[in-house]
């Protein structure tokens, strides 16, 4: 049980966790701290949150879970704040997309307190945000990271999986920089994709007949090109080395590809549509899970 959970940035990701501790049991009070107080009030409304928070200074002193779920560029600031009012007991979590950056923010913020923060990551979500977007059961059966440090106590890791589990997900532990490796293939890569190619379609001269036509395979290809853009903007740069190896292994593939398309190898071209179909159905249909 969770006496008292502070949530730092009270939407889809921060939201839904909290709503989710709250209708197992989990928690008994939830102050929400943000930037924007027409967000908080909505999560007041909604019972997201039981009280919206002076600052988190002030709310951080009586807390015994603090959840981090703000942009990753925010998170220097954060735990610079946090330093000198962190209760002793307190353990601090996050739910940011990017894990190497983050721990070392930790490091130099919360210098030899950093072992009360357990780095965590969510693998769930959708391109809405704000307090509207949280709902429970989010995290149902998605999976969780963790990337725990060497200095963490085992009984605060045991806790923040044991809440992660309460909302319904399947918790991992992976090494910090295989996570941003994996995650900037997976993740980072197919976001800046879907925004690039609506930017580029959008500065087209002809664009207002191009997306009068669009169908379903565009809307589909650009779906997150929906979401919060300062944040992507975080997690770009705070990846940029792993995402900058992702966009040069997918631009030899696509050239790979052109040249397929210029020489008319059609036969080439079904064999790796095949293969990525196949590969798609695999990962669907959770072969990978095994």
């Amino acid at each position: 049980m969770i006496k008292h959970l502070v949530v730092v940035g009270v939407g889809l990701i921060g939201g839904s966790f909290a709503l989710d501790l709250k209708n197992q049991g989990q928690v008994q009070r939830v102050t929400g701290i943000g930037r924007g107080r027409a967000n908080l009030e909505t999560a007041l409304k909604l019972g997201i949150i039981d009280e919206i928070g002076d600052g988190l200074a002030s709310a951080a002193a009586s807390a015994d879970l603090i959840m981090l779920a703000a942009p990753v560029g925010a998170m220097p600031g954060l735990f610079a704040e946090l330093a000198p009012v962190l209760p002793t007991t307190c353990i601090v979590t996050d739910a940011g997309s990017t894990k190497q950056d983050v721990i070392a923010a930790a490091r130099l913020g919360l210098g030899a307190r950093v072992h009360q923060f357990v780095p965590g990551h969510p693998i769930a979500g959708a391109e809405t945000n704000g307090a509207i977007a949280a709902r429970p059961g989010l995290y149902a059966d998605k999976p969780l990271i963790l990337t725990p440090l060497p200095e963490n106590r085992a009984a605060d890791v045991e806790t923040v999986e044991a809440l992660w589990r309460a909302c319904g997900a399947r918790v991992a532990c992976m090494d910090a920089a295989l996570h941003d490796q994996v995650f900037a293939a997976v993740s980072h890569l197919p976001h800046l994709l879907s925004f690039a190619l609506m930017e580029e379609l959008a500065s087209r001269p002809l664009a207002e007949i191009y997306f009068r036509y669009a169908g379903a395979g565009l809307r589909d290809a650009t779906r997150i090109a929906g979401s919060h853009p300062e944040m992507w903007r975080d997690i770009t740069l705070a990846n940029a080395d792993a995402l900058m190896h992702e966009l040069d292994a997918l631009g030899d593939k696509l050239k790979s590809v052109r040249a397929l398309i210029e020489a008319r190898d059609g036969q080439a071209l079904e064999e790796l549509f095949a293969r990525a179909r196949e590969a798609r159905s695999n990962w669907l249909q959770g072969k990978y899970n095994e």
